[in-house]
């Protein structure tokens, strides 16, 4: 999506929390998503990114506000709830304001085509959830939005 993800974490429980999880995600994201912006030369965006940090943040060496600080978590307890989530996530990119394709499927950054049409993905290797819900009281994946 332009401006937010949508994924489905599943949490051991010898596993780093949730925030911990996020935080460093955020930030190693962050620090390749700057490079990038350096290396192609966008410094109208990287000011901007940079304008949006605290004088606070700054004096601690952060040069640049790419995330929200929050984030939205919900656990996941059914295999329900969890099928309502994908189908949502699989479906945002062709909704409402966003049309950002015309067939939810062909969404590149989405895992839609590899449940929907068994095609795996061009980047990413999907862990297939329906390998891993055997039983509901012993992981916890959790659902960010």
């Amino acid at each position: 999506m332009p401006n937010h993800v949508h994924i489905i974490i599943k949490l051991y429980e010898n596993e780093n929390g949730l925030n911990k999880i996020i935080s460093n995600g955020k930030r190693f994201l962050a620090y390749e998503l700057t490079k990038r912006l350096k290396a192609s030369c966008k410094t109208d965006l990287l000011e901007r990114l940079s304008a949006a940090c605290t004088e606070k943040e700054k004096a601690k060496g952060q040069k640049h506000k790419v995330f929200e600080l929050s984030f939205d978590a919900k656990p996941i307890f059914s295999t329900a709830f969890l099928h309502q989530k994908i189908d949502y996530i699989h479906h945002n990119p062709v909704m409402g304001k966003w049309s950002l394709c015309s067939d939810f499927t062909i969404y590149p950054h989405s895992s839609a085509a590899f449940y929907h049409l068994s095609k795996p993905h061009e980047y990413v290797a999907i862990a297939d959830y329906r390998d891993f819900w055997t039983d509901i009281n012993q992981i916890k994946p959790v659902s960010l939005f």
